[in-house]
């Protein structure tokens, strides 16, 4: 395995279906190369399978990959289970987070860090409740926690709360976020982390993840609004419909999907379009503005 292949994350020909009705392929052959340090975004109609890409490259028990293979540092992910892709630096931030009433954030956060510190087959030599075996001090982990909550603007008191438990839709995100910044993956989805949030939260996680971004990890942004582009700037930008990626571009071609919607480029690439263009526009204001912070 070369140094190269190692920075990027190859997906070929992938094609998935729901487990509930495995004859119907929402995904009918993917094909996208991600390379550390570049941010894609992958825009599309409802219902064009944006979700289901998110969940298939993180292994969701509710899909079946009928074919292909997505290669990540000599492995295919496709064959892993969804636990040992996160040790191998993957990482995705939910659309819809779910709460967990008892466990608190930190306790949360701590236990994910020490499993992902303990490497894909679990190194026996490994402890990470013992910072001289490769773990991180309960010292180090608070310093840490502080620090990454001051960036995304939480209080101290947020590690404290149960996950998700009570949130707003904003805090849900931050928290999605928070351990994103905790984890530091090298290769991240975000499915529609803008989904749900006003300007103000919408600003402050942008934040977070530009404050993230490095040469060390590649991020696909699934996004059905072009204002999430406005604070991140995408090096390549997806059309995905009809199960497949039906044209690439730069963020110019994000504002031309705003300004005329998906309807005249689906037709450019053969596809009917059999609703009016109007329902083909791409969203303006956030679906549930009073979500809040």
């Amino acid at each position: 395995m070369t140094d190269a292949n190692d920075r990027e994350l190859v997906i070929r020909d992938l094609r998935v279906a729901p487990a509930a009705s495995p004859d119907h392929e929402i995904l009918q052959g993917i094909n996208l190369t991600i390379r550390k340090g570049e941010t894609h975004a992958i825009m599309g109609p409802n219902g064009s399978g944006k979700t289901t890409l998110a969940y298939a490259l993180m292994g969701h028990p509710a899909y079946v990959v009928k074919s292909g293979e997505v290669l990540w540092k000599g492995y295919d992910l496709l064959k892993l289970s969804p636990d040992k892709r996160s040790r191998l630096g993957l990482f995705l931030a939910f659309q819809y987070p779910t709460a967990i009433p008892g466990l608190s954030v930190a306790s949360f956060v701590r236990s994910a860090l020490n499993a992902k510190l303990q490497g894909i087959d679990k190194n026996p030599d490994v402890d990470p409740t013992d910072s001289t075996r490769g773990g991180i001090s309960m010292l180090d982990f608070r310093r840490r926690m502080r620090e990454k909550m001051a960036m995304l603007k939480m209080e101290d008191s947020f590690a404290a709360r149960y996950v998700n438990d009570g949130f707003s839709g904003g805090e849900k995100k931050r928290l999605e976020m928070l351990q994103m910044a905790m984890l530091d993956p090298e290769f991240a989805v975000l499915d529609e982390t803008d989904s749900g949030l006003d300007i103000d939260a919408l600003r402050i996680v942008a934040e977070g993840v530009n404050a993230m971004l490095n040469p060390n990890m590649g991020v696909l942004l699934i996004t059905h609004y072009q204002r999430l582009l406005n604070y991140i700037t995408p090096d390549y930008v997806h059309v995905l419909a009809a199960g497949r990626i039906v044209t690439s571009g730069g963020k110019d071609l994000a504002l031309r999907l705003e300004e005329e919607g998906y309807g005249p480029i689906l037709r450019e690439n053969g596809l009917e379009t059999d609703v009016p263009d109007d329902a083909l526009a791409v969203p303006q204001e956030p679906e549930a503005a009073a979500a809040g912070r």
